[in-house]
């Protein structure tokens, strides 16, 4: 059985990932799939995958931590 994928294939990023980039555990990142933030895909074995540009646009939209310079 083939499938047809095509050139520009979307990256997938599993919880761990996405978690990573928010500085969140992963299963507040299940906690955002299951209440609608944020859309998952499942793998064959039932995995949830996210899709990387969903994931970059809601990360624009996050204020980031401040760092502090002491002079």
């Amino acid at each position: 059985m083939s499938t047809t994928h095509s050139s520009h294939a979307e990256s997938l990023l599993t919880p761990s990932e996405v978690a990573t980039l928010f500085r969140v555990d992963p299963k507040t990142v299940t906690r955002w799939a299951k209440s609608g933030k944020l859309s998952s895909i499942r793998t064959l074995g039932g995995h949830r995958r996210y899709r990387e540009s969903e994931v970059r646009e809601l990360l624009d939209g996050v204020p980031q931590p401040r760092t502090t310079t002491q002079s």
